[in-house]
Order: C-alpha cells, then structure tokens, then sequence
C-alpha cells in the first residue's frame, strides 16, 4: 500500500487522561477513510493530530513519509487541506474572499493573489456549486451553502488529501447526501484522498472504502465497512444494540438501533 498517511502509535492528551492511545493506521493515496466512534472516541483529536494543529506526547505521524512534526505548515498545507464543521469569523467577507484564503500556502512574499490564483478560485467555487454566490456574504448563507464554501476553499489549496471533521452535521439528508456525493466525486476523478470524521454510520459505510472506529482513544476496528460495521463492533464501541442488514442497492453494512423491544438499548451502567 502507498500510505500518504501513516498514523504510528501515536499518543495524546491534553491533560491528565490520555485522548488517544496507541493509535496506529494508515491511509492510502485516492482513498476514501470514514472514521466513526461515539462522543469523546478522540475523532475531531486524531483529525488535528493527523493535520499537525496537535503535536502527540508518542508515537509519530508521517506525511508522504516524512515526519509531519519536521514540516513546515506552510508545506504541509500545500498537501493536506482541512475543512471544519463551521468558520468563526471576526468580519464579514464574501464567498470569493473565503475561497481566495485558500490559496494563502501559495502565495509570494507579499501575500497578493495574482490571476491565476483567481482563477483557481473560481474554479473550485464551480466545482462545489457556489459560484454564483461570490459576492455574497458568507455569514448569510445556509448550513449547506457554508459547507460547500469550506469545501471550495480546501480545494483552492490544490491539495492531495483532504480532511474533513463532520462535514454534514447540522445538515438535512439531502444536503448530507449532496456534500457526501461531492467528496466521493472528487475523491473518484479527481484522484483526492479523504478522510472525513463523522458521526453518521450509515454514511460512512456508504461512501467509505476504508472505516475507522475509535473507542476510548483506542482503535475499536478499522477495515472495509463489512468488516467494521457490525453488531458486535458497534455494541461494544458504542454499548447499544444495533441491526446490521444489507443496503437494498449497495449491499453495503446499514445500522439500525434495535430499539428496547429488541433488546437493544443502551447497556447498563456498570
């Protein structure tokens, strides 16, 4: 396998209690990671370990097979771009100048974008479908507008891989399926490799070649989706019952609460 990232017993924590533990994988180039596990698994931790905005107390990270804690971040985020769940933001700009901030790592000394920098702006804003929403202000727009925005401005860094840290949360189904659709798409022509944290199994399996589930810090299970996605696994990451069938057109692993009739909610509390 051509890692692109190699996630080697890494370690951390941000005070006492460990958030990670010996947390070992790696992702392959053009591949498409989902990674699950319930609240405080260490999912949105690993993503900044991953991305280098964390450094982890063991273990090491190695992007392209460098070490990441060597590179610059200028450097890394000529490879490796990030989009988060939402931007805070302390004044208003428009959706062009959103995406114009991806092209920071490429810019000259005096941090002026040139044209091609607009154009490559401008394409990304077509790829994602906000085009026509340059000149608005970003604060205006829908949940769903924000995300593809993020997205279009990840692009704009014309990186190899791309993480993404619940990227549909807050979002209706068919937006969630919209921005799924779009990160499969890039990842399939485009040749991009993803890695999205997110709490939705369902879509995980669904459009991950690759799932990784966190439980306590640990790794509870990673592999393809049949392999990950199981009663078994889910109960014991998560502690409640689950039905596992089969999508009626994919075929791939779909999880539905058993629900107390079928014996499947939440363990007890030891």
């Amino acid at each position: 396998m051509n890692a692109v990232l190699d996630i080697d017993r890494v370690r951390f924590r941000y005070g006492g209690d460990w958030v990670l533990t010996d947390v070992a994988f790696a992702v392959a180039a053009g591949a498409f990671l989902g990674i699950i596990g319930p609240n405080g698994s260490g999912k949105t931790t690993l993503l900044k370990v991953m991305n280098g905005l964390l450094r982890p107390q063991a273990g090491a990270v190695r992007l392209n097979g460098r070490p990441l804690a060597g590179m610059r971040r200028r450097e890394v985020a000529r490879v490796m771009a990030v989009v988060p769940q939402d931007a805070a933001l302390l004044f208003t700009f428009t959706v062009e100048e959103m995406v114009l901030m991806g092209r920071s790592p490429h810019l000259g000394r005096f941090g002026f974008e040139g044209m091609g920098d607009f154009r490559i702006a401008r394409a990304a804003m077509d790829r994602t479908g906000v085009l026509a929403l340059a000149h608005r202000p970003y604060d205006t727009l829908s949940g769903g507008e924000k995300q593809r925005v993020l997205i279009a401005r990840a692009l704009a860094q014309e990186p190899r891989i791309l993480l993404l840290d619940e990227p549909t949360a807050y979002l209706d189904i068919r937006h969630q399926a919209g921005i799924f659709d779009l990160m499969k798409d890039l990842n399939r022509r485009q040749g991009l490799t993803v890695v999205a944290v997110t709490h939705d199994i369902n879509l995980a399996a669904l459009y991950s070649d690759e799932v990784l589930l966190l439980s306590d810090g640990c790794v509870f299970g990673a592999g393809p989706p049949e392999a990950v996605v199981t009663a078994e696994n889910i109960r014991g990451a998560y502690g409640i019952g689950v039905l596992v069938d089969s999508h009626p057109a994919t075929g791939l692993p779909r999880v539905t609460p058993a629900g107390y009739a079928g014996g499947g909610g939440p363990d007890p509390a030891p």
